[in-house]
């Protein structure tokens, strides 16, 4: 049987974060009454004229530094012209030969091997407006929705150097992480803000020749784009296996379903008659311009996760998930500037701290504890002050009542016990106490250390020093094991 490389290119279209559309007035935000947020420009009315969002321009620019483009010093616009119900005007302002950024790459990390995905271009459009379909709203009609028309997108497009589904997740999830560190995307993918569309072929292990391709939409989730692309390549491998043809057509993900269905055939690049938008002038990009758009750039997620690495002294994983978002990983850097511990720090950040977010749903920005009050939670673990079990009870209290953890452990006598004098009273207390677990551990079933311990920690309510209490409880059984071996040597 024949083995066949999966090859697999990504094309991107992200919302620009502007405040208004990228040729008009009208607001860009999400949501809105129908039709609320349009305006002749959008709706490409007799005498009005389209006028560039320079901030969209900048975002576009920002985007390809950080993903090591060339910027162009001259692009163009383009009309590209499509007819839709949701596309008023009849075209949709993009770029075509002339993009603003191109030649590319993102790095991806995978089973820890790294590798560079070669980017094609990056180019500005406009959105199209929303066709409302749902026969709970629009019964058996079609409605249109406009608001969405005319926000300014990027559309990142990828070279076919992605050879699996799992590489195709690792390069969303990358490029998400850039868009949301630089600020330019929200990366809200449900609300449409980050949108994917994949071509996919597969051609004979070691042809160089690309395999007929197919167009996959419909992929709102990082997961279904996975499971998208695992049904395709599955799809297309049955039909060479069995000396059939693929072909070339563009398909749309039923992720309800778990299939992909044919919507069209695939329409190439000249049926859209691309032409150069006589309204809008070339769009010309100084060197001065792109330097000071440079400066601005924040560190990126992968350089930081390595910076990480080596300045917290973390694990890769640890490091991977506290970059995963920019406001997570300026609070972690927040409380290790107050904390020495730096896996503590991480450890809390990754367990209490991300599923207290996940039940409030809510992010970083609104978790209810400053990095000051957090740290000071911290820094009392640290110099042995609470254990960790009590931080827990203290951690939760901090959230109930918005008191700091100092006041929580003084109004509730939870300090730790570390005076060795009464650690070891308590301890006597609990040997006479428990006479045959003690001549269970002389005899060598060391595991009955554990429940001494326990019985300890339960005395004190969780209080005592557990590393104490275990140093001091050994040094007590090895003196009785001592003098039993004295006795019967006598």
């Amino acid at each position: 049987m024949t083995d066949y490389e999966v090859v697999i290119g990504l094309e991107v279209h992200a919302q620009l974060l502007t405040e208004s559309k990228i040729f008009s007035a009208s607001s860009a935000r999400f949501g809105g009454e129908p039709n609320s947020r349009t305006d002749p420009v959008v709706l490409g009315l007799p005498g009005v004229l389209p006028v560039l969002n320079r901030r969209a321009v900048e975002f576009a620019i920002k985007m390809g530094l950080a993903v090591h483009c060339h910027i162009a010093p001259y692009s163009r616009f383009a009309r590209k012209q499509y007819f839709y119900p949701d596309l008023p005007k009849g075209y949709q302002i993009s770029q075509y030969e002339l993009p603003v950024c191109s030649s590319g790459y993102i790095e991806i990390e995978l089973d820890g091997v790294h590798k560079k995905i070669g980017l094609t271009r990056i180019h500005l459009e406009e959105d199209a407006g929303k066709s409302i379909h749902d026969p709970a709203i629009a019964g058996e009609d079609t409605l249109v929705d406009l608001n969405r028309s005319g926000v300014p997108l990027i559309e990142i497009v990828s070279e076919p150097d992605l050879r699996s589904p799992a590489e195709a997740y690792a390069y969303l999830s990358a490029l998400k992480k850039i868009v949301t560190y630089l600020g330019v995307c929200d990366g809200n993918m449900e609300e449409g803000s980050l949108r994917c569309d994949a071509n996919v072929s597969l051609r004979p292990v070691g042809r160089r020749e690309l395999g007929v391709k197919t167009e996959v939409k419909n992929m709102n989730y990082f997961r279904n784009v996975e499971r998208a692309l695992q049904f395709e390549i599955e799809r297309q491998r049955n039909i060479l296996s069995a000396g059939g043809e693929v072909v070339q057509e563009t398909l749309l993900w039923d992720a309800g379903a778990g299939v992909a269905r044919t919507m069209r055939g695939k329409e190439e690049a000249h049926d859209y008659r691309y032409f150069p938008d006589p309204d809008l002038p070339p769009l010309e990009v100084s060197p001065k311009w792109i330097e000071e758009l440079r400066a601005e750039m924040p560190e990126l997620p992968l350089a930081r996760k390595r910076r990480f690495i080596e300045q917290y002294q973390i694990p890769a994983y640890d490091a991977e998930l506290l970059t995963g978002e920019r406001a997570f990983a300026d609070f972690f850097e927040g409380v290790a500037k107050l904390c020495p511990d730096y896996k503590l720090v991480s450890n809390w950040m990754m367990s209490d701290v991300t599923r207290v977010l996940n039940e409030q749903k809510t992010g970083i920005e609104a978790f209810g504890l400053s990095i000051t009050e957090f740290a000071e939670l911290l820094n009392l673990i640290v110099d042995k002050t609470i254990s960790i079990k009590i931080a827990k009870e203290v951690f939760e209290e901090m959230l109930a009542s918005g008191k700091t953890a100092k006041g929580v452990v003084e109004e509730k006598g939870l300090a730790q016990i570390s005076d060795s004098s009464q650690i070891e009273s308590l301890i006597d207390m609990i040997l006479k106490k428990f006479p045959d677990q003690v001549n269970q551990y002389l005899a060598g079933k060391e595991k009955v250390l554990g429940f001494l311990v326990g019985q300890v920690m339960r005395e004190t309510g969780g209080k005592a020093n557990p590393g104490l209490v275990n140093q001091t409880l050994k040094q007590k059984l090895q003196e009785l094991q001592d003098g039993g071996k004295n006795s019967s040597g006598r």
